[in-house]
């Protein structure tokens, strides 16, 4: 085992294991009102007089929910974000308002949001798989391999994630604040998939640390090696007869 992975690999897991969580508490906010969990969602905005809507609005994952996360709509994958309001509201910002999901949300935030909440999902899936081929990386530089690759892909898939995520909500919340109506960003939701983000990405950089490291301390010791057991040989006439010593 190359001596590198012996701390490369378990920092790599600890990372990894708090990116997980981080990231499982965004996916499972509103899921009951217990700490963190009911504090956690994307936005929040005061939607009191448009049509069908609370007089405040959480968005989480899963859910719509009132403030608190209580009052909440059923579990949905990738919830219209309009499905807060009636169809065809009234007295709702109108760049929101569109002919999807059930004449409730706009292009934009429909597909915007759609795809970002599938991403978080994908990630996840990876951020899994390298978490258990981490455990291989611990025996040797191949399992560092296998664990990097998954813990890249699943990094490709969270930036896109938290980036359309970000886009999403900051729009969002700027079109109530236009509209005249309070609104601010959920401080957790922000702050577990940034932090997830930030986590995965350690944990990637050095799962490739230690495929470099373990190849590198390899390649130096037969290096180092091969010079230790060269030997010079000097040759001269004695008598007439050529002699040879050696020394190291």
């Amino acid at each position: 085992m190359a001596r590198s992975n012996a701390y490369l690999a378990p920092l790599s897991l600890i990372f990894l294991a708090g990116s997980l969580v981080m990231l499982f508490f965004v996916i499972l906010s509103a899921v009951t009102t217990t700490s963190p969990l009911r504090q956690t969602y994307f936005l929040s905005a005061q939607t009191g007089g448009i049509t069908g809507a609370r007089p405040v609005t959480q968005w989480a994952y899963f859910y719509i929910c009132g403030e608190g996360n209580t009052d909440c709509s059923g579990a949905w994958p990738a919830p219209p974000l309009g499905w807060a309001w009636s169809a065809n509201p009234a007295n709702a910002p109108e760049t929101l308002v569109g002919t999807h999901g059930g004449d409730t949300t706009s292009f934009y935030y429909y597909y915007m949001w759609r795809f970002g909440w599938v991403f978080y999902l994908i990630a996840l899936v990876f951020s899994v798989l390298a978490f258990f081929a981490g455990f291989v990386a611990c025996c040797g530089r191949l399992g560092s391999a296998i664990a990097g690759l998954g813990a890249l892909v699943a990094l490709f898939f969270h930036t896109i994630a938290v980036s359309m995520m970000t886009a999403v909500f900051v729009k969002m919340r700027n079109a109530f604040i236009a509209s005249g109506r309070d609104a601010s960003l959920g401080r957790w939701a922000f702050g577990f998939s940034w932090g997830s983000w930030a986590a995965l990405l350690i944990a990637t950089i050095l799962f490739c640390l230690g495929i470099r490291g373990g190849n590198s301390e390899g390649y130096t010791g037969r290096r180092w090696g091969r010079q230790r057991s060269v030997r010079s040989r000097r040759s001269y006439d004695m008598n007439g007869r050529r002699v040879k010593e050696e020394y190291a």
